[in-house]
């Protein structure tokens, strides 16, 4: 079987909730009749609520993205969930990337979606045609045109009526009695489905394209200001999280990476069920904003042991040194990759530890590089 795009999808997903900083930094936003224009909106939440229109063209960046009135045009999404309600209608298409796409109303146009999971539920309705890679996908709802799909699982609904043709490349596929498909089902193990271009990158219409530069020195700077924000509010816990991270670093990675894969599987189990839905996407939106504190956590870490080597201590260096090197690494080709994932696995697996208060016990040295009064002098 071909390699499936599945997986380049999650992977650009988790990289904008882990690397991106830009949905974190915004607050709750609302759009509406008087909300930002066709520039696009940017907030932790990005609401149309019910009996508003929001004319034009919606190119949206946030933690969710609800659409609960009507978007009079496109809609291009980039988050952690996007939620299409009963009342809510696209007249236009709809382009979206995040961790869970759920569509109970109308949209108009045509549907592109790059997920972990999907979901288009009973009585919603598509004009136009669908085209999905995600992990999980279930059809419930009408599809005019034809409906393309590459999942790992498919399920197909009785209440489900597709107006042209099924295509689909899933390892568990199941078309349930009543499911109406009105032209051919067809499985097609070389199907490459491409997830929508929200980012500017070409091949469609997409967010305005931004350098790279711009968007490693503005990520660099909100992870500042975050960092500076976690040791002024807790600085006792950022101490002693730098010491797991310092003392324990094996251990702590190895913890990371069990709640980075354990969490997401949680999340998806509650997002199968009626009642863990609002909190399946609730989980969504806060594991992403911890895993943009723990890489910062993590970045404090590396910073604390890099001024350990020049035998100097002092929790605000550690943290522009941390952080600075961390963004200097990510520019790297593959290398960069792998360190900026190492410090996260680190940064969450001492959270986890320190939140636990599982710790072996501070370490006084390391301690005082972040935590003690003389540090900062």
């Amino acid at each position: 079987m071909s390699q499936s795009p599945r997986v380049p999808l999650v992977l650009l997903l988790t990289a904008i909730v882990v690397f991106g900083g830009l949905p974190m930094v915004a607050s709750a936003q609302q759009v509406g009749p008087s909300g930002p224009g066709s520039d696009g909106s940017v907030g932790g939440v990005v609401r149309v609520d019910a009996g508003e229109t929001y004319d034009g063209d919606l190119e949206a960046v946030g933690g969710s993205i609800v659409i609960a009135g009507t978007v009079d045009g496109d809609v291009e999404a980039a988050a952690g969930s996007v939620l299409v309600t009963e009342s809510g209608r696209v007249t236009g298409s709809l382009d979206a990337a995040a961790g869970s796409v759920v569509i109970e109303g109308t949209v108009d146009g045509d549907v592109t979606v790059g997920s972990a999971a999907l979901a288009l539920r009973e009585g919603s309705q598509i004009g136009g045609s669908l085209e999905a890679g995600a992990a999980d996908v279930r059809l419930d709802g009408a599809i005019d045109g034809d409906a393309r799909v590459g999942a790992d699982t498919l399920a197909v609904g009785s209440t489900a009526a597709i107006g042209g043709s099924l295509t689909y490349d899933a390892a568990n596929f199941t078309l349930a009695d009543g499911a109406s498909v009105s032209g051919e089902v067809t499985r097609d193990e070389s199907l490459s489905v491409t997830g929508p271009d929200v980012f500017g990158s070409g091949g469609g219409a997409g967010l305005p394209a931004i350098p790279a530069w711009v968007g490693s020195v503005y990520s660099t700077l909100v992870n500042l200001v975050l960092g500076a924000v976690l040791l002024v509010v807790a600085p006792n816990f950022a101490r002693r999280l730098v010491d797991a991270g310092r003392t324990q670093t094996l251990r702590s990675g190895g913890i990371g990476l069990l709640t980075l894969i354990g969490v997401p599987i949680v999340l998806l189990l509650l997002l199968i069920t009626i009642v863990g839905i609002p909190l399946s996407l609730a989980g969504a939106v806060v594991f992403g904003l911890l895993l943009w504190v723990t890489s910062v956590y993590g970045a404090i870490v590396v910073g604390t042991w890099l001024l350990s080597l020049v035998d100097s201590e002092n929790r605000w260096v550690a943290l522009l040194v941390g952080v600075v090197a961390v963004a200097l690494l990510g520019a790297v080709p593959i290398l960069g990759g792998l360190v900026q994932f190492a410090v996260l696995l680190v940064g969450l697996g001492a959270f986890v530890v320190v939140l636990r208060g599982s710790e072996e016990g501070p370490d006084e040295d390391a301690g005082a590089a972040i935590g003690s009064p003389s540090a900062d002098q």
